[in-house]
């Protein structure tokens, strides 16, 4: 059987090509989705019991993976939509992921921003928790530390190591806000970039049905032209035969009274 062929690529290889993309695609979203879950889950855990760095540290760690498997997607899905779309099943296809990847971020973003205002919270806390950081006589003074002697300075240096420990900790959550307000810039992006790009393909559609449009509407004239034409040229073949008629009316007539004379 033949096949046919288009700018180099076979029709056989586009279509093949379009079905892996989306089926990447499609396996992409769902990671994501059940990735939201999980972090959903993990960040509704934090400020309770359940609240532990191990926790964070695994939201973390998912966060930024799905982070970027939703750049990739996002480069993908562009790339698909740039692809040929001639069977309308493939532009079904396509439009629905579309659709579902973009649930799918909304709900990303949605749980990112949850982390970044909870992490927020927390430093708040912390921050109030520290206002006498860095002040070794803040519980009483040099005073009273001399008084307590030795178990008043252990005490002070627990409350100092403490201190400190709170203050990694500040960091760390300000570092982690600093990250989630990035990615949240960056989704953002991809929000916008996609939307662009579906606008865009949106246009060429118009574009390609009033094309369509256009050219029906030219067929119908052009038939009409056809049409009307045609009549002219039985008017004109009607009136030469009518003309002819005439003509030979007349040539009978003059010959009838010749003959007679």
């Amino acid at each position: 059987m033949e096949t046919s062929y288009q700018g180099g690529v076979s029709y056989d290889d586009a279509g093949r090509n379009f079905q892996r993309q989306s089926q990447t695609i499609a396996s992409n979203i769902n990671k994501i989705s059940q990735n939201v879950s999980s972090m959903s889950k993990m960040v509704n855990q934090l400020q309770t019991p359940q609240d532990s760095q191990e926790l964070r540290n695994q939201l973390r760690q998912i966060q930024n993976y799905t982070q970027k498997l939703a750049k990739d997607t996002s480069l993908l899905l562009m790339d698909l939509m740039k692809m040929p779309t001639d069977q309308p099943a493939n532009k079904l296809s396509r439009d629905r992921l579309s659709e579902e990847y973009m649930a799918t971020l909304n709900a990303f973003q949605a749980t990112q921003r949850s982390a970044a205002q909870k992490t927020k919270e927390d430093v708040k806390k912390v921050k109030a928790q520290s206002v006498n950081i860095g002040d070794p006589f803040a519980l009483g003074g040099n005073k009273d530390l001399v008084e307590m002697g030795d178990a008043g300075v252990r005490k002070q240096e627990q409350l100092t190591m403490q201190s400190e420990r709170s203050l990694q900790e500040l960091e760390e959550r300000e570092r982690d806000i600093r990250q989630l307000e990035n990615d949240i810039t960056d989704v953002n992006q991809i929000f916008k970039d996609l939307g662009q790009m579906i606008h865009a393909q949106g246009v060429v559609v118009d574009s390609i049905e009033s094309h369509v449009e256009y050219a029906a509407d030219n067929v119908e004239a052009g038939r009409h032209q056809l049409h009307e034409a045609a009549n002219y040229k039985n008017k004109l073949r009607k009136k030469k035969v009518y003309l002819a008629i005439i003509l030979i009316i007349v040539i009978s007539f003059i010959l009838i009274i010749i003959f007679n004379h």
